[in-house]
């Protein structure tokens, strides 16, 4: 079979010849004399489009041949006319020519491995044996996207067993056969079966989004092209709602938002104390009282816990506290000095459809019911 991708990754639209259609897991197995349609391999996905108008909707390659799951079956021997999707092509050329000069970078510069890479639908991730630091990530980032703007020409040569000794070049296994080296001048050289762009200005940014520990080195996340313009604009766009929001500067949101939280910090801190004081009161009122249970609006699930163990120290039995609404449900919290509440809370989150637990003397849950039926519970135990 002649792989049309490989000749001309821009090339949109072929004939082949049916050779065989058979029914498959996803539609009808077609396999063709010659295809356009990239198979999933290598870590990138595979292409998408139409065969005769019936749809691709994936390409894989089994025993050496590439195969096509259409939606229809096709007649073996007839003339098939296809066109490749080719906004989704462009789109993941561009990202596997962005991590090829990103691994070169990152191999020139820090000694980096590439061992691992997925270009998924979102997100494309690169796996390096080493570890590196932001500063480091930042770095390397500027260099790839300074060459991505110098626009260097790419090259895909098929070079003899001997040529291939002299070459240094990338390749995550051993290599038999006609091997297919991807070049891009002054970055990277590197055994690959995928599709890339013809000039390192095609793809336009790379983004590298985050830097994570993996195994021995370090998982990195980027966006290239289009994708990372998607992104960019999509943080602009709720950094501009942000920065109206606080009345900040676009660039001073960060800083606007620590002085907004040191405010709720203190705030809550405040609210704590006049909470306790408020709790303080109540207590006192059921000084002695035995059992007691108690709704209050607007608690926190710290707010009802604090009220309980305040209740729970004065009333001198088990003190049982609500909050919420009906339509959220309701947070409880109870209490009870030397007390074992666990069969009580068992049985009442078993009736009022509610789950929790804790101590034998405290515990903490929350129910999904009215207040109407918690009341009707509770009075049916008093």
């Amino acid at each position: 079979m002649e792989k049309l991708y490989e000749q001309d990754p821009y090339l949109t639209q072929f004939t082949a010849t049916v050779e065989s259609c058979q029914p498959g897991q996803h539609g009808w197995d077609v396999i063709l004399d010659q295809t356009a349609f990239y198979p999933e391999g290598g870590g990138q996905p595979y292409d998408t489009g139409i065969l005769n108008g019936i749809a691709v909707t994936q390409v894989h390659e089994r025993r050496g041949r590439i195969v096509h799951c259409c939606e229809a079956p096709l007649s073996p021997g007839s003339a098939a006319a296809g066109t490749i999707a080719f906004p989704r092509r462009f789109d993941l050329m561009q990202q596997h020519s962005g991590e090829h000069i990103v691994s070169g970078f990152a191999h020139s510069l820090f000694g980096c491995d590439n061992v691992g890479f997925h270009l998924g639908g979102e997100i494309v991730t690169i796996d390096f044996h080493t570890v590196l630091t932001w500063e480091q990530v930042q770095h390397l980032e500027e260099a790839a996207n300074t060459y991505i703007w110098e626009d260097h020409a790419i090259s895909v040569t098929y070079p003899s067993p001997k040529e291939l000794e002299m070459l240094d070049y990338r390749s995550k296994k051993e290599l038999s056969g006609r091997v297919r080296i991807v070049s891009f001048p002054g970055a990277d050289a590197c055994a690959c079966c995928g599709t890339h762009v013809a000039a390192s200005g095609q793809v336009g940014l790379v983004k590298l989004l985050t830097c994570q520990h993996f195994r021995q080195g370090v998982r990195i996340e980027l966006l290239c092209g289009r994708r990372a313009l998607d992104y960019l604009s999509r943080n602009l766009r709720e950094n501009t709602k942000v920065s109206a929001l606080l009345s900040s500067k676009a660039f001073e949101t960060g800083a606007a938002v620590q002085r907004l939280l040191a405010e709720i910090q203190a705030l809550k801190a405040r609210t704590a104390v006049l909470e306790g004081h408020y709790f303080a009161s109540i207590a006192a009122q059921y000084a002695h009282r035995g059992n007691v249970h108690l709704f209050e609006d607007g608690l926190s699930s710290d707010g009802v816990r604090r009220l309980a163990d305040a209740v729970m120290t004065s009333c001198g039995g088990r003190a049982l506290c609500f909050s919420g609404t009906d339509r959220d449900g309701y947070k409880y919290a109870a209490g009870q000095k030397d007390g074992d509440l666990r069969p009580f809370t068992k049985a009442m989150n078993l009736a009022l459809n509610g789950r929790g637990g804790g101590t034998p003397g405290f515990v903490q849950g929350s129910v999904k019911t009215s207040r109407r039926e918690i009341e009707s519970y509770l009075h049916h135990l008093s």
